[in-house]
């Protein structure tokens, strides 16, 4: 049996056993590989109705229990850099996602998520709830929440579209007689806005810093936009390609640098600005 993807099912038959010492018996895999492995969030157990991740080596399984075990060594063995805080109002707080970061884990891990990074290194400690998205390749400001009320209140603010947010693009092409331009092209059959404005432009490497207010939340709506315009962002592998004048190894160049929403509890507008030297920039 291969250790590089493993998928086990496996009913808990007796007392008295930890999922370390089962996956031992009925893997190759050594119980610190195990071990390492609950704490990247690739076992789950199933009592009942409810299954959720099992990070704790030594909890003792009863019978009836289903452990699950999702590994694969090439997912478990990926790094990314980490994220950064920008403001802990205590009920949530903000940070600064980067590249490459998740916004959600899959059943195969958690472990380069960022509610799995706030779990780990915001003190003091507190549950960590997704209230929006960033995609991996986007990079900036996100929310994390810490308590199920405030879960509620964020999660109206963005599904009800009481946020503002604002993003940074380094895309490929003049951009310069934009401003303030509204883009209401529809994406999927539904409705989206966005207002593109342009901060700089470069004619010696023919790119431009362009900052985007989105109306609405639609998938890769920023992309898909300037796509249509034309005016592709460096580094993004689904709208464009390396024709259009950006280096294979480039990163997305796409950041989110504004936030607004009512806070909860008292639906004070709270105002989030990324850090200047987090932003990308033309070079």
């Amino acid at each position: 049996m291969s250790e590089n993807i493993l998928e086990i099912h496996h009913n808990v038959e007796t007392d008295a056993d930890t999922a370390v010492s089962i996956l031992t018996a009925i893997t190759p895999l050594s119980a610190g590989k195990i071990k390492q492995a609950m704490q990247k969030g690739c076992v789950w157990l199933t009592s009942g109705s409810k299954t959720s991740r099992l990070r704790r080596a030594n909890r003792i399984l009863a019978p009836g229990q289903q452990l699950h075990l999702y590994y694969n060594d090439v997912v478990l063995a990926q790094q990314v850099e980490p994220a950064r805080l920008v403001t802990d109002a205590g009920d949530y707080s903000v940070w600064y996602k980067p590249f490459g970061m998740l916004s959600q884990g899959s059943k195969w891990s958690d472990h380069t998520t960022i509610t799995r990074f706030v779990e780990q290194t915001l003190d003091p400690q507190r549950p960590c709830l997704l209230v929006h998205r960033l995609d991996r390749a986007t990079s900036g400001l996100i929310v994390v929440s810490h308590t199920k009320s405030s879960t509620r209140a964020l999660t109206s603010a963005f599904e009800g579209r009481k946020t503002r947010k604002r993003y940074h693009a380094i895309v490929c092409g003049n951009a310069s007689e934009l401003t303030g331009f509204n883009v209401e092209n529809e994406l999927d059959g539904r409705h989206a806005v966005s207002v593109i404005t342009c901060l700089d432009y470069q004619p010696d490497t023919n790119r431009s810093m362009v900052e985007v207010e989105i109306k609405t939340g639609r998938k890769h709506q920023i992309r898909r936009h300037l796509s249509q315009l034309k005016l592709p962002i460096v580094g993004d592998r689904l709208y464009s390609a390396t024709d259009d004048g950006w280096d294979e190894s480039e990163n997305l160049q796409l950041c989110s640098v504004y936030l607004a929403f009512p806070a909860p509890g008292n639906g004070e507008l709270k105002e989030f600005h990324l850090p200047p030297t987090l932003d990308i920039h033309l070079s």
